[in-house]
């Protein structure tokens, strides 16, 4: 087929609108027909399938691709939308955004500078304006879209060693050259924080045991006592805090630190304060949980992923800094791209990022702020939130499990457990868990994600679909306790010990 004929302009626009109206109409098919999250279909069972696409000889139709991709991806892949997806930090989305992250795809602008983006660089300056304005960070604020988390806090972590690095140069202390200060940069985290804290540090080239983790209480909140002790520590030790990182909804747990005490005490030590508010950001659009986030108005950096609690196709995340001024250490100059001399009242996103080619992720939140608005968006958020506290009272009366600590989000950790005249060990608990999650996904009737506390495997639920409702919550608990009592049957009726932690043969 002629590749001509398939470039978007003003020639093949007929071909543009009947071929994205066929996509659109086979999503649509394919979201009615999903009577479950996932097919429960196997990783071997599907490479077979996708192997076999022979990729060098084209189908040459529109329709003939999409009959091929309904049974390579559509038939198989997992559904965020379906009220019984109860796995991971993804969301069901918005159409608003969905609208915009067409339109982008069409447009293909990127956002590293003014001459390949124009209208585009203003808007994500403007939402990143009010992003800010949620958080509260004030006046001199600045920010920029980017791919994930991950990335956002890998940004935040260079801030924080660069401006650690020029706090400490400028105390006139003799030991101190930048080669010295790097391998001595600490960044205090808490236990139950996000593993990108870790991998930046090692992407950014600090020492091996740079990142010091903070302990947590019951609730699997940073606690100050501990946090005090470990600066304390480093500066015995002749080491240098470059950050703490303070996270506003934990992974595995929703859980918020205490995020006022942290900047007291950041502000009397002089670290830089980061919050990862990846998970948690969506308070910030709630009229009902906006206390949840209090003191983050006060952190140096913030990380945002709207692709998690606004509801968001990913991606679609930016980092917040307060201090617009820092965000100088992610500048380097091109003459190609953004040259000192020339057109210098130009705005250039690339100046802000650690990325170069862009997309304009921010319409999409752009959209959905203009169609429905930021309060709409809150209520969603409120809904899973509130939603999850009915599941933990759900949980703790029930004697079947035993979950870890009341949500402040959206997130429930728990696991079924034997009756107390059962005589099973822990290992085989574990072992039942898991395969009460195996046997869920490998079934299609849900999907749950898995984790480990204290070295014990707990199965967990993250709330993020506005359609889950307690009914659907009870049914994927009782289908869990039904699993896992038959696995512990199973291992009896075969005469094995309970004790003995071997799965059963399958």
């Amino acid at each position: 087929m002629d590749g001509r004929a398939n470039l978007l302009n003003e020639r093949t626009l007929d071909h543009y609108q009947s071929s994205i109206s066929a996509g659109a109409e086979r999503v649509a098919r394919s979201i009615a027909a999903a009577k479950h999250p996932f097919s429960g279909i196997s990783p071997d069972e599907l490479s077979s399938v996708v192997g076999a696409i022979d990729l060098d000889t084209p189908l040459g139709d529109v329709q003939a691709a999409l009959d091929e991709l309904e049974r390579v991806y559509l038939r198989d892949t997992v559904y965020f939308h379906h009220p019984r997806y109860l796995a991971h930090l993804n969301c069901p989305v918005v159409i608003p955004a969905v609208v915009g992250e067409a339109v982008l795809s069409a447009v293909n602008s990127s956002l590293d500078t003014w001459d390949q983006s124009g209208a585009g660089t203003l808007i994500e300056r403007r939402l990143i304006d009010w992003a800010a304005q949620r958080a509260g960070l004030g006046p001199a604020a600045d920010g920029v879209f980017t791919s994930g988390g991950t990335q956002s806090n890998l940004q935040a972590m260079l801030l924080a060693r660069e401006e650690t690095c020029h706090l400490a140069a400028r105390s006139g202390d003799p030991r101190l050259s930048r080669a010295e200060m790097l391998p001595r940069l600490r960044v205090l985290t808490s236990q139950c924080s996000h593993f990108s804290i870790a991998k930046s540090a090692t992407l950014l080239g600090l020492a091996e045991d740079a990142t010091i983790t903070v302990a947590c209480d019951g609730s699997r909140r940073m606690t100050m006592e501990a946090l005090a002790a470990q600066i304390a520590r480093c500066r015995s030790e002749g080491l240098l805090p470059m950050a703490v990182v303070a996270t506003a909804g934990t992974t595995d747990f929703g859980s918020i630190d205490p995020l006022h005490d942290i900047a007291d005490l950041c502000a009397r030590e002089r670290i830089w304060m980061h919050v990862d508010a990846a998970y948690g950001c969506g308070v910030l659009a709630s009229r009902r949980h906006r206390a949840l986030l209090r003191g983050v108005e006060r952190a140096d950096s913030v990380t945002m992923d709207f692709h998690k609690s606004f509801f968001q196709p990913i991606s679609s995340s930016a980092l917040l800094v307060r201090d617009r001024t820092t965000l100088r250490h992610a500048t380097y100059h091109a003459d190609y791209l953004n040259p000192r001399s020339v057109h210098e009242h130009v705005p250039n996103q690339v100046d802000k990022s650690i990325q170069t080619t862009r997309r304009f992720d921010a319409l999409k939140l752009w959209m959905t702020l203009r169609i429905i608005g930021a309060d709409a968006v809150g209520e969603l958020f409120d809904e899973v939130v509130e939603r999850a506290g009915d599941a933990w009272r759900l949980l703790d009366s029930d004697p079947r499990f035993e979950v870890v600590t009341t949500p402040q989000l959206s997130t429930l950790v728990f696991r079924y457990v034997p009756g107390p005249d059962t005589n099973v060990t822990q290992a085989v608990t574990d072992e039942a868990n898991l395969y009460a999650r195996k046997t869920l996904a490998s079934d299609g009737d849900a999907v749950v994600a898995a984790t480990v506390v204290d070295g014990r495997h707990f199965l967990k639920f993250t709330l993020l679909n506005p359609a889950t409702s307690l009914n659907d919550i009870a049914t994927v608990l009782h289908l869990v306790a039904t699993h896992a009592q038959r696995y512990m049957d199973r291992i009896a009726g075969q005469g094995q010990a309970i004790g003995s932690g071997r799965a059963p043969a399958s």
